[in-house]
């Protein structure tokens, strides 16, 4: 089991033949993803070369918009590799398209595109899950990757984990990659996202392959004190957390755009009291944050 994503998604790259499309495609197929074609309404007809996980060559067909591509290959899901200037009308024409899952990896979209892109997708009937942007995207190990994590730093097992950071979701699934992971979601730290901590904690919840969840935080905004509210009210499974950036100066902007700290709200301190409050276990440092899922795991 897993949520969100699974071997038998059928997946398109928005943005296939640039530069990151084109890398990151490559590495989404060596991971097992199936990759079904790609979308460019510039080169729409083309086909580009690639390599399968089993070593096979794969022509992969360039459609000239999402709705064609989904037509033409039955695509339920797709990955944004475009420019932030034209990330907006990228994530509508997906959402316009009815694709059920859409990840959108850039970094640098106005929030102000975000949020209009948010918006649209609720007036829309809310029918395409977004995750992103400004995200790693998300890998069910050993069967898809959507996204740009490195697939081999762990295998399949227990753990689910859902992160507002890149980084720490890659350390993370090092420090437990004994253990293994059911799905690990990036969601991306800009003040507007798609699918939240709760929306992952949600799933992970349902999900009987996973037993214990963690949640990395950072500072800045609510997400991680609503997450926490979430979890005491609705979470029966173990969860651990790790909130970044106990050391960052107050009013200071740090590297996500959504983290801004203003007096104690968003603090990391507050974050972590309002998550242990709700039970959540959680670590100083992601080694600790690690040891406290494995002791958790190990005691079900």
């Amino acid at each position: 089991m897993s949520i969100f994503l699974n071997k038998g998604n059928k997946i398109i790259v928005q943005g296939i033949t640039g530069g990151e499309g084109t890398k990151h495609t490559a590495l989404m197929l060596k991971a097992g993803s199936n990759i079904v074609g790609g979308v460019n309404a510039r080169k729409a007809g083309t086909t580009v070369a690639h390599t399968a996980q089993d070593g096979s060559e794969v022509e992969l067909p360039v459609f000239g918009s999402v709705a064609e591509a989904i037509k033409e290959t039955g695509a339920d899901t797709s990955i944004a590799f475009v420019p932030p200037k034209f990330a907006k009308d990228a994530i509508i024409e997906a959402i316009d398209a009815e694709i059920p899952l859409l990840v959108v990896i850039t970094e640098g979209i106005p929030v102000q595109d975000s949020a209009y892109a948010w918006a649209y997708n609720l007036e829309k009937g809310n029918k395409t899950r977004i995750i992103g942007p400004n995200c790693p995207g998300i890998i069910t190990p050993e069967e898809s990757l959507v996204g740009i994590t490195p697939a081999n730093i762990t295998g399949k097992g227990p753990i689910g984990l859902v992160s507002k950071s890149g980084t720490l979701t890659y350390q993370m699934m090092y420090e437990l990659r004994d253990l293994g992971f059911s799905t690990a979601i990036g969601i991306g730290g800009d003040p507007v996202i798609g699918t939240t901590h709760i929306d992952a904690i949600e799933a992970f919840e349902k999900d009987p392959e996973t037993k214990v969840i963690v949640m990395i935080g950072e500072i800045g905004g609510d997400a991680e004190e609503r997450a926490a509210d979430y979890i005491k009210a609705n979470v029966s499974k173990p969860v651990v957390g790790y909130v970044a950036g106990f050391t960052a100066p107050e009013g200071k902007t740090m590297g996500h755009a959504g983290a801004i700290v203003s007096g104690s709200s968003g603090t990391a301190q507050a974050k972590k009291e309002a998550l242990e409050a709700a039970g959540v276990k959680v670590g100083k440092t992601p080694s600790e944050t690690a040891k406290l899922a494995r002791e958790l795991y190990e005691a079900l």
